[in-house]
């Protein structure tokens, strides 16, 4: 039985919009001001310094190794780029955004990804197929009236394996789509656009110049690196009657934990927006069953039991099962 909610598809004015607001101000500082974050700092350094030597000597050496440690590299930055949306490693916003700003991805920009995520953060909102910008869920009466293969292109990508191959693309695609539509009625939209020009232009300078990797190989490892991205976002929320139940933890403290910069503890995260990456685990580590019950036990391991119970399976139906626009 659908709950049915009343919503526009496109509001005139997103709540967000409004950067004055104590909430979104929030989502923006950091839970240190007055201070340096020297571990996000050190990991900016280090993830520029691993790119640089993806892109220029490891080629040389190995091709696929360097299309690979590229993408570790590009999804890390991803990551950090993240981080500085809310409000790290420095106090000043525009510090933080001037320190992420190239377009190592190529494709997408800097100031839609901080737009849409503050968008996202709105809690009331998660999963809805129209108001969370990040939710994989359609609404059921559009996925009534899609055709037979684009259902099944969504099916697939409701697995982890499909989310690998073809997540990026449908998601940068979408995504594309979803920009295109809001253009006359979100002024951040253009904004976000204009902007993306200087950012991705030192990028294309370094590959015309610099790099001795093809041109091709560095779009694979950024498609690559979207990819090891969806590993993180593929059941970071689930529809649930209660927004708590939404969110999930992954108890994972390996590898990708360190690639994702713990978002893995992500109920904390929609919990203390302002926390840095490195004092998530240990917030979870003082009160686990606190975060457990706030959000009604939605919990794995690790990613290897994510991997090991829906790589070739669907962890969630298309339609969302609890909304439909009435």
């Amino acid at each position: 039985m659908f709950t049915t909610y009343q919503m526009s598809p496109w509001p005139d004015k997103c709540e967000c919009c409004s950067m004055g607001t104590p909430k979104i101000k929030a989502l923006f500082s950091s839970a240190t001001p007055g201070i340096v974050e020297w571990p996000t700092l050190l990991m900016v350094a280090g993830t520029y310094a691993v790119w640089v030597f993806a892109t220029t000597w490891l080629p040389t050496v190995s091709l696929p190794l360097a299309i690979l440690v590229t993408a570790i590299a590009i999804a890390q930055f991803s990551s950090l780029q993240h981080e500085a949306i809310h409000g790290h490693p420095f106090r000043n916003k525009t510090l933080n955004a001037l320190i992420v700003a190239p377009a190592l991805t190529l494709i997408l920009p800097y100031a839609r990804f901080r737009d849409t995520h503050l968008d996202h953060h709105l809690d009331s909102r998660l999963t809805d197929p129209y108001d969370d910008p990040e939710s994989n869920y359609l609404d059921p009466g559009d996925w009534e009236a899609m055709h037979r293969f684009a259902r099944l292109i969504r099916t697939a990508n409701n697995t982890l394996a499909g989310r690998l191959v073809i997540g990026p693309l449908l998601g940068t695609l979408c995504f594309l789509r979803s920009d295109w539509r809001a253009r006359r009625t979100d002024p951040r939209v253009l904004k976000g656009w204009a902007l993306h020009l200087p950012a991705l232009l030192p990028v294309l300078f370094w590959l015309a110049t610099v790099t001795t990797m093809p041109v091709w190989a560095y779009a694979l490892a950024a498609y690559t690196g979207l990819s090891l991205l969806k590993i993180r976002t593929f059941l970071e929320h689930q529809a649930h009657q209660q927004t708590n139940g939404r969110t999930v933890i992954i108890d994972d403290r390996g590898p990708l934990a360190l690639l994702f910069l713990n978002n893995n503890y992500h109920v904390l995260h929609h919990s203390h927006p302002r926390v840095p990456w490195y004092q998530l685990p240990r917030l979870f580590r003082q009160d686990p069953d606190r975060y457990l019950t706030q959000n009604n036990g939605y919990f794995y391991r690790s990613y290897a039991e994510v991997f090991a119970r829906y790589f070739l399976k669907s962890k969630d139906p298309v339609p969302h099962p609890l909304w439909r626009r009435g």
